[in-house]
């Protein structure tokens, strides 16, 4: 049986795969998202050079892309849930493009800070959209590893993108980095232009495959819930949405302090140069990619697959993955650059491996035509930790000359993520629809 294969239902391995065409569009706009994302963290001595910012300063300067981000997670799922992936996705591509190639040619941080909310405001819908997308595309028990190719390219990203970018920088410098993502932005809304259709719209989908992915739990496409559904109310005041928030933003914390300083904590701490703080940055962000498509997409759908209880299966590695990540801990007393990727790699493995579970959730819970608002409600919370990790870093790191308490606060937050998991988010029962 294949990890496509559903237990009894031998006949799956004849059915079209166009769904996964699907995911791994999904799964590229992703990448060109943190693309843009880590371009800043790689550079970070050229725009002081530049334009003389503080490290202080600097930390507020990687958050700025998040506030607008956080700012527009639950408008974006609210359109989406109205307006569909497809209008909504082509919008928004077109808005990140231009934030990309604004950074390029900015005269003054004033102008490079816009192009930073800009990229925040254009990026917003993507993972709610995703998770939309999915819902629709794909039955349950293949959504985990749907879920993980689009989820991997983040980490994919961090590891060929952090030394892409860093070499790109030492060779033409910061502004042709920035330039370069402005392109791969541009070629990203073309595919999905061409290519991306809700089921019900692709005219290349065939009846076999439409059959299969409905018979399987697909979310089913209602027009007349999309115009209204779950209100925002509602879903906030569900024990499991706030579990799932909660995990979520811990996850998110410890991530973005690793998406943002890295290369710097390796510099600092441990006095390694650029090219190779780029170099050693890709080592942990290659592992957390393997984890996140083996574990946390092929694993997890293979044993639901084979009848294991689908409850127990993504406890199991949800809040496993997300225990790993105290492994942040290790690096805060490692004394060597090889000791640090060491634990560095398994708290980002572990991570990793929980994250497309997390974000397979809102598919799976959410009320009819609602996953975009839910998606946003998590993003959201996602997010104010993505705004608090490069700031508090920054702070802490200023102010101790050193990395490890802001590694053990980023542990204490993980411990209160772990918790919302098994005691609010429990069983993830699916929240009826409000009446």
């Amino acid at each position: 049986m294949t990890p496509w294969q559903r237990q009894g239902d031998p006949d799956n391995s004849g059915v079209p795969r166009r769904r996964w065409g699907i995911a791994w569009l999904l799964g590229f706009g992703v990448l060109v998202n943190y693309f843009d994302r880590v371009n800043l963290s790689v550079s970070q001595d050229a725009l002081h050079s530049t334009f003389g910012i503080s490290t202080v300063a600097f930390g507020y300067l990687l958050s700025a892309y998040s506030w607008t981000y956080a700012l527009f997670q639950v408008p974006a799922g609210l359109l989406l849930d109205r307006f569909g992936v497809r209008r909504v996705g082509r919008v928004s591509t077109i808005l990140w493009s231009v934030a990309s190639f604004a950074a390029a040619v900015s005269t003054g941080i004033g102008g490079f800070f816009a192009a930073r909310l800009l990229l925040g405001i254009g990026e917003a819908p993507t993972f709610p959209a995703n998770a939309k997308a999915i819902g629709y595309w794909f039955p349950g028990d293949e959504r985990s590893l749907a879920t993980a190719i689009f989820d991997a390219a983040a980490k994919f990203a961090s590891a060929i993108g952090v030394p892409l970018i860093g070499i790109l920088l030492l060779h033409f410098g910061w502004r042709w980095s920035f330039a370069a993502t402005g392109f791969i932005s541009l070629l990203y809304f073309a595919l999905f232009y061409a290519f991306y259709r809700n089921p019900n719209e692709d005219k290349l989908l065939s009846r076999a495959e439409r059959e299969f992915i409905a018979r399987g739990g697909a979310q089913p496409e209602d027009q007349a819930k999309a115009a209204q559904g779950a209100p925002l109310s509602y879903l906030l005041r569900q024990r499991e949405v706030c579990g799932l928030a909660l995990g979520s933003a811990a996850y998110n914390y410890t991530f973005y302090l690793l998406l943002t300083w890295l290369p710097s904590y390796l510099s600092a701490a441990h006095h390694v140069d650029l090219l190779h703080s780029v170099l050693y940055t890709s080592v942990p962000w290659l592992f957390a990619t393997v984890t996140d498509l083996v574990v946390g997409g092929w694993l997890v759908d293979a044993l639901i697959q084979r009848g294991r209880n689908p409850v127990l299966v993504r406890q199991i590695v949800l809040i496993g993955g997300t225990s790993l990540g105290l492994g942040i801990l290790g690096a805060a007393h490692a004394r060597t650059p090889a000791t640090a990727l060491f634990w560095i790699s398994l708290a980002l493995g572990g991570l990793a491996a929980a994250a497309p579970v997390g974000w397979s959730i809102p598919s799976l819970i959410a009320p009819r035509e609602s996953v975009g608002t839910l998606g946003g409600i998590i993003n959201f919370c996602n997010q104010l930790s993505a705004i608090a990790a490069p700031i508090l870093t920054g702070y802490i790191a200023q102010a101790t000359h050193s990395f490890s308490w802001a590694f053990a606060a980023a542990a204490a937050f993980l411990f209160l993520g772990i918790a919302g998991y098994v005691f609010l988010l429990g069983r993830m029962e699916p929240i009826p629809d409000p009446l």
